[in-house]
């Protein structure tokens, strides 16, 4: 039994919780799935799983292990998918979630484009700031803003998002520019979100800066709209600001002071095949090639007079 084939038999024992129930899922007998099982445990040099004759657990090790596995036979199932050339046409309901804010200005015009482009396909695009679960509720993908920590997900980077802070030229005219990050606390700010602190890097440190916000909201918008009429400095997603710095009623300051920028990902579940209809979609994202926030021509680029929507 080769290593792919080992791993698909610590998969099933894991999943199915026994030799027996594995072997019979995959066509082999328990005595091959026992030698398969401890060829790789003595290939890793770690004990994958606690066997008693009542039970079969993992092992620390072995959780860690098994999420990587899952992901590692997801990409080779799709690879010979794609090398075999079994690719259907995607049709079917595509179920998608995004968060409100980017979803409803980056994503629903990408599933505008896809539905335009194959129309044996339905969807419906699920517009939540919760981290909802795919499988449970019946998500085929979910586009998501920053480092992921769900490793049972298969994820495709596509775009990067930078944290900026944006004030009104009316507003620094009047107060001067902040040039680091120990001076905000002399300016007036506007709090988006729950954070407790704005987060920087300085030095090659991180750098968390409390503050007494003069406006607190859970809407980007209505940070964004104060912003723009002078009231102050406040911290947002890039895209949250696009569309302000683009007609020139906001700038970013600080910007060699921010933190690391966060992916874009699309993400699905790996306890099912990529379909056509999953697979069309990222392709579609990838060759639009416009949730790109992260490059520092965002700033320069975002204030010039353009037309159309914020991308």
């Amino acid at each position: 039994m080769d290593r792919i084939d080992a791993m698909q038999a610590f998969v099933a024992v894991a999943d199915l919780q026994g030799f027996a129930p594995a072997a019979r899922k995959l066509g082999l007998s328990p005595s091959g799935v026992t030698r398969a099982i401890a060829a790789l445990e003595e290939r890793l040099g770690a004990r994958l799983l606690q066997r008693t004759t009542r039970s079969v657990t993992l092992t620390d090790v072995g959780t860690r292990y098994l999420e990587r596995v899952r992901r590692i036979l997801a990409d080779v199932e799709e690879a010979e998918i794609s090398a075999e050339g079994e690719r259907t046409r995607p049709s079917g309901r595509l179920v998608v979630s995004a968060p409100i804010g980017f979803g409803r200005l980056h994503v629903s015009p990408v599933m505008s484009k896809y539905l335009a482009r194959y129309a044996d396909v339905s969807a419906e695009l699920r517009l939540s700031d919760r981290m909802v679960n795919l499988v449970e509720d019946g998500v085929d993908l979910a586009v998501r803003i920053g480092h992921l920590p769900d490793s049972t997900l298969v994820a495709r980077h596509v775009g990067e998002m930078r944290r900026i802070v944006v004030a009104s030229n009316a507003y620094l005219k009047r107060r001067g520019e902040p040039k680091t990050p120990q001076a905000l606390a002399s300016h007036d700010t506007i709090q988006f979100g729950a954070a407790p602190d704005w987060r920087f890097i300085a030095g090659g440190h991180e750098v968390r800066i409390a503050l007494t916000p003069r406006f607190t909201t859970n809407s980007a918008d209505a940070a964004i709209q104060y912003a723009e009429q002078g009231g102050g400095l406040t911290r947002v997603l890039a895209y949250q600001a696009a569309d302000a710095l683009r007609r020139g009623r906001l700038k970013i300051v600080m910007a060699k002071f921010e933190q690391p920028v966060l992916p874009i990902h699309i993400v699905y579940p790996t306890s099912r095949l990529l379909s056509a209809k999953v697979r069309a979609f990222i392709d579609l994202v990838i060759g639009i090639d416009a949730w790109h926030f992260g490059g520092r021509q965002f700033a320069s680029s975002a204030r010039m007079p353009q037309n159309g929507s914020p991308t």
